[in-house]
Order: structure tokens, then sequence, then C-alpha cells
């Protein structure tokens, strides 16, 4: 088992005044269940799958529930919101009952805590594995912290070896990198003893599963041919940006139908809409978001193809990897991008409260001043300084090209 970064930071939560009742939420087959039930061994396990079960825990009264299960996980709530309304009372009747509630339905799940459980819980999103948790090899590994975190985290400037090829972890960096880009992260398909055949076998009843349970949870689709088309439009695009009114020609589907469905992969956790930065009046900038799918291993399965990787693909596991970290890291970072209207683009800005960080994202073997073209100068465009601006590819060397703006291969940064 892959430890998880989470882990410590929601050990810590369950025991605070405001951990009383824990969400974990995210995609299915993230991890959720195995990991809540690794680190909380004496709560009672409860699936409200089970469609009979499920009738009888709807049937249990506050009381029963402090009585039956005073600290409990329960796994899928989502399927039955009406047992958070239970959960709700025995939470305000007794100051010792815990719980737990699992649910891959961001949608479905979050409406109803909002309704009932505001002010009364905690809530924590699973991603799949990032590149440092691929590096462990068991539960007690520890999980690394990457470069791209330490700087999150604002610690001493970060010291950048000249050469990946001097990284005492490049072996395992690298090991962990070429899986992630051919695989992706979910903890399914980085067991070692399951046959590269079988990986993409899981990848593609992970699509199948996804279109026939969270899809269906999510709307009640007679048809699930549009959907599946522009899940397939998507995955092609990945990393461009959003145009409603074209994709909605191309799949002759209506506008709004395109712009619901986008919602829905990015409540299901599928993609991230990357939103565009437009701070500043004075300049014309580009107002349309960008999509990015979060998991490399389901485009392939989505595309039914294997290996090879496009510049916007290689572009979107960049992005969603350090997305994923910023999360990982309860990191209160923005995510944008940037492009002006003489597409001078920036693939990832971040804000920061004081400052900003700015990525650019290149697939090439070896970069130059050329690739950091969009980085100089782009503090005239932006109302906070720009503390630094990273080039991110797989060029081995580091690369200064000046104080601010430095080259380095992504496997080194987020490894």
């Amino acid at each position: 088992m892959k430890n998880r970064k989470m882990a410590p930071n929601l050990l810590i939560k369950s025991t605070s005044k405001f951990g009383r009742i824990i969400v974990l939420t995210g995609a299915r087959q993230t991890g959720k269940t195995t990991l809540v039930r690794k680190l909380f061994p004496n709560y009672e396990y409860i699936s409200i799958e089970d469609p009979v079960l499920r009738n009888v825990y709807l049937g249990l009264s506050a009381q029963q529930w402090k009585t039956l299960y005073p600290q409990a996980i329960l796994d899928e709530v989502q399927k039955e919101p009406a047992i958070i309304e239970s959960i709700k009372a025995t939470y305000d009747q007794w100051g010792e009952p815990r719980y737990i509630l699992l649910g891959s339905s961001q949608l479905l799940l979050m409406e109803k805590i909002r309704e009932t459980l505001a002010g009364r819980c905690t809530i924590l999103e699973l991603f799949p594995l990032t590149l440092p948790e691929i590096r462990t090899k068991s539960w007690d590994d520890t999980v690394p912290e990457s470069i791209f975190q330490h700087e999150l985290n604002n610690k001493a400037d970060s010291v950048y070896l000249p050469s990946f090829l001097l990284d005492k972890g490049r072996a395992e960096k690298m090991q962990a990198y070429d899986h992630y880009l051919q695989l992706g992260g979910y903890p399914a398909v980085s067991e070692n003893d399951i046959t590269i055949d079988d990986k993409f076998e899981w990848l593609q009843n992970y699509v199948r599963t996804y279109l026939e349970r969270d899809v269906r949870d999510l709307a009640s689709f007679r048809d699930l041919e549009p959907f599946v088309k522009l899940q397939q439009y998507l995955a092609l695009n990945t990393g461009n940006l959003i145009n409603a009114s074209s994709i909605a020609k191309q799949l002759v589907i209506s506008v709004k139908t395109v712009q619901r469905y986008i919602k829905y992969f990015e409540i299901s956790y599928q993609a991230i809409v990357l939103p565009p930065w437009t701070k500043n009046q004075n300049k014309r900038l580009v107002k349309s978001s960008k999509i990015h799918y979060l998991d490399q291993g389901v485009i392939q399965a989505i595309l039914n193809k294997r290996g090879g990787m496009t510049g916007n693909e290689f572009e979107s596991a960049i992005i969603a990897e350090m997305y994923k970290q910023a999360k990982n890291v309860q990191s209160q970072v923005q995510f944008y991008f940037l492009r002006t209207s003489d597409n001078k683009e920036v693939d990832l800005l971040l804000e920061f409260p004081d400052y900003y960080y700015a990525f650019e994202i290149k697939m090439a073997g070896k970069v130059s001043h050329t690739d950091a073209k969009h980085l100089f100068n782009l503090e005239e465009i932006l109302d906070k300084p720009l503390k630094k601006a990273f080039v991110l590819s797989n060029d081995s060397e580091t690369k200064y090209f000046n104080p601010r703006i430095v080259a380095i291969h992504a496997a080194m940064f987020l490894g």
C-alpha cells in the first residue's frame, strides 16, 4: 500500500474540536476507504451501498446511532443523504460521537452537507497518487516533500541542483514519473505485481464504471451517448480552451448541455477547469477557461491508446500533479492560466496573497531562453510581484535565464 501525504493531517483533524465529523470526498478508486480503515481501525465500517442494510440504517434514531455506532465510517453516504440528518442529530445532542463520511460524488454529497452539516464538519479531498506518493513502497514509508511543495510552504529559498543527474533520488523519481506519464496516479495501477495489460484493462473498466455509476448518480441520463462524445472530445483536447459554442456545434448538442456536462466532469474529479487570469482591466486578456484532465491513464483509456503523449497531454499531466500536490498540503494558492489577445501565454499562474509564481511547461528534452520568453516582463501585466518563474520540462540541466526564472526537470521539481 502506498502511503498518503494527507494521512497525518487526517489523524490530527480527527482529534480536534472541529473534526468530530470529517467528510472525505474524491473520485472513485482514489483509496478513500482503504486510507480511513487503515487510520481508524477502531471505527465501525458501514457501507451505505448495501440496499438492504441501507433501510435499516435509515430507521436508526439519534440515540441508537450514539449507542451502536459512536465512532463510524460511513461509505458512499451520498447514496442515502437522509442518513446525514441522523448524523447531525447525533452530533448536536452528544459531544462524544465521531464520524467519517466518504463519498465519490461531490455534487450530491456537498449539497446535502451544505444544507445539513454547515459549521459541523471538516471537508477534505483525496486525489489520485502524486509522484512522491508513488515513490513510497509501503504504508510505513515517509512521503517525501517535493521541491514544489517546499515552495508552496514558503520555506527558505530552495537550492536547485545544477543537473537532475546529480539528484540522489533520480532513479526513484524517474521510475515514478515514467509510470505517472504512462498510467496516471490511481492506486490500483501502481502495484508492481500486476501486468501492464491488466493495468490498462483496469483503466478501461474504470472509465466504464464512471459512466455507469457516477454519471448516473449525477443526472438521470436516458442516453449516455452525448456525454461519451464529450468525454472523448475533452480527452482529445485536454489543455485547450473551452469554447462551448464550438463544441456544441461539433457534437450536435446544446451549449447549455455542454456547459452542464463539463461541470459534471469537474465535480466528479475527472478534470480541472482552469480559469483565466483577468485582473488587469487595461490589458486585453482571453477570458475562456481551459480544461485539463486529472489523470493521463484515464485519457489513454478513453481514447483507447497506449503510450505516446501530446504536448497538451504533458501540460495537463504536470498541471494536474501540481494541483494534487497543492491540495495535499492544504495550500490555499489559486490556480490560473494567462493568455493575452496577442497570444502571449503563461501555462500556469499561481496566486499567493502577496505574489505570483508562473510556469511554462514544455515536453522537450532541451529548453532554451526562447522557451521562457513569455515569462520575461510578465510583471508588467500582473497586479502583484512575480516572486519566481519556472520552465518545467524533460531537460536534465538546470538553467537560470535570470535570477527569478529557472528551467528545471519536471521530475526533479515534482518528484
